[in-house]
């Protein structure tokens, strides 16, 4: 098996996110990794059920699947050794990622009490926020203890200002250096991203030198705090697509699982936000 190599973390203290952001696109289709060499972001479970992967032709991220696996059941069915095993393979086979998600703890209130939102049912996990932080740093510690090597990113999670700061604080508290982690999650800030609390959210964050991925970002968000993230991803364009009409020419009811309405898609969203804060969008050089 192919052993990733240790992830440098030179990056200096109090050092700011400036520099560009690079956008992923978030897919649930695996085998587009052999299709486009645009950055991807994908999730774990998608690659762990495959009978057959497919080397990579660009860069790619992979999500942990947290938001799904607490929706639909409250907590991590996945132990962290799992997990692990299922990077490692997909390492092997589909190529060295960029980094990996933890199994962290969202904080949104439908993930904490429950309830329905369109068509998804939340059980809840009826547990507190200083809790679900609490198991977000206990899992990122065991995650680089069992796999000191793997490319696995601490996540930040909150609601408020002085929640994230808190949960910031916790992983200082356990010698987690962030301002040294080449990039640091920002968790449940996806519905909160175009609001001025999700803004004030990110913009605390990164004052504290911390390379930030926003996880589930789309233009609004992007266009008012991106120039404060290190990288962010969105799967908007599926949604985007199953309100409209199919591309001209394809059979397909709607675009919502199609490659080329998605990479359309990821054009129009490049080519929206200010060229200032586009350098690493289409960066597809090495680390």
């Amino acid at each position: 098996m192919t052993q990733p190599t240790i992830v440098p973390r030179a990056l200096l203290a109090g050092a700011p996110a400036a520099g560009g952001m690079r956008f992923y696109l978030t897919t649930h289709k695996r085998h587009w990794v052999k299709l486009t060499d645009v950055p991807l972001f994908l999730k774990s479970e998608h690659f762990a059920a495959a009978a057959t992967l497919y080397p990579a032709r660009g860069r790619y991220a992979v999500d942990s699947g947290g938001f799904s696996e607490l929706q639909r059941h409250g907590r991590w069915t996945r132990s962290p050794r799992q997990y692990v095993e299922d990077l490692r393979r997909i390492w092997e086979h589909v190529g060295p990622y960029d980094w990996a998600a933890g199994q962290d703890w969202m904080c949104e209130d439908l993930i904490i009490n429950g309830g329905t939102a369109g068509p998804l049912s939340f059980v809840g996990t009826k547990l507190s926020v200083p809790e679900h932080q609490r198991r977000t740093v206990h899992n990122f510690l065991d995650l680089r203890s069992l796999a000191p090597t793997l490319r696995i990113i601490p996540t930040l999670q909150g609601r408020t200002v002085d929640e994230y700061h808190a949960c910031a604080d916790l992983y200082e508290s356990y010698g987690v250096d962030l301002r040294q982690e080449p990039t640091v999650g920002l968790g449940s800030v996806c519905r909160l991203q175009s609001t001025k609390q999700g803004a004030a959210i990110v913009t605390a964050m990164a004052a504290r030198g911390y390379r930030l991925h926003g996880f589930g970002f789309k233009i609004l968000g992007l266009e008012r705090v991106g120039h404060l993230l290190a990288s962010a991803d969105s799967a908007a364009w599926s949604y985007h697509a199953r309100k409209r009409p199919p591309l001209p020419g394809h059979p397909h009811k709607n675009c919502a699982n199609c490659i080329d309405y998605a990479l359309r898609w990821r054009t129009r969203v490049v080519a929206a936000i200010p060229t200032h804060r586009q350098t690493l969008l289409t960066d597809r050089s090495a680390a």
